[in-house]
């Protein structure tokens, strides 16, 4: 039930984000939800998008370097404590978490958050055992 992060690479100087976004608006593919770190050389883009293959297509075409990942979406209530209580999940199953973002849907009082752990099976497991509604690539599409 995972679902697919395009990971870019992303050189640290003027312009190479816009380069990035409008490759991706000229080729239809709307981001839905976005994450990047940055050194002093070089940031770290990390996306969501609805047309997987193309962007990574029209991006490598550019000369971006790109990596797809699988990750695990989960929808949380948007209330205080919710987040905390996803993550209590993830640490009582022993599931370490590499990172996560979040964004928030067109549904109200709910948002999406996006976790890189080392086992999305287990991590899955634990989380819809607690209750908790993870979101396919089905899900993202529908935003």
């Amino acid at each position: 039930m995972s679902i697919k992060q395009l990971t870019v690479f992303v050189e640290n100087k003027p312009g190479t984000l816009v380069t990035i976004t409008d490759t991706l608006a000229a080729n239809n593919v709307n981001i839905r939800a976005l994450s990047l770190a940055e050194t002093q050389d070089f940031g770290v883009l990390r996306m969501i998008v609805n047309d997987l293959e193309v962007a990574s297509r029209t991006l490598s075409e550019q000369g971006f370097l790109i990596k797809t990942t699988e990750v695990i979406g989960v929808k949380i209530g948007d209330d205080p404590g919710k987040l905390t209580a996803a993550l209590q999940v993830l640490k009582d199953a022993g599931i370490n978490m590499e990172y996560l973002y979040a964004f928030m849907a067109r549904t109200p009082r709910h948002a999406y958050v996006v976790i890189r752990v080392e086992d999305n099976d287990q991590a899955e497991a634990a989380l819809e055992g607690a209750g908790f509604h993870l979101i396919t690539e089905e899900d993202i599409n529908k935003l």
